[in-house]
């Protein structure tokens, strides 16, 4: 039965290196699969790095709004964070929630 192979086949540099391409692309510890899981894994996180990138841009350009306008600042801490000039009173208006 092993006559019936053809003798490139049963050479052993060709065993030998099929051997080892098996063992690269499935049983090594960086074989093909975690190859690509950890490329699709790099490409998310370059897609998570983009967005973060355009947040900050984006907070920049509030931050530089905010501080070069005190009536537009005094406007965000009085709705933020719900300050007050002196002698004035806040009142907080909270809608219902409907069932």
């Amino acid at each position: 039965m092993i006559k019936r192979i053809p003798k490139v086949f049963r050479s052993f540099y060709f065993i030998t290196g099929v051997l080892f391409l098996v063992w690269m692309l499935f049983f090594d510890s960086n074989d093909f699969i975690t190859q690509y899981r950890m490329s699709k894994e790099l490409r998310d996180k370059e897609k998570d790095k983009e967005y973060y990138l355009e947040k900050m841009a984006e907070v920049q350009q509030d931050r530089e709004e905010l501080m070069g306008n005190p009536e537009l600042l005094e406007k965000f801490a009085r709705e933020k964070y719900l300050m007050k000039r002196p002698g004035e009173d806040v009142f907080i208006v909270v809608p219902k929630k409907e069932k």
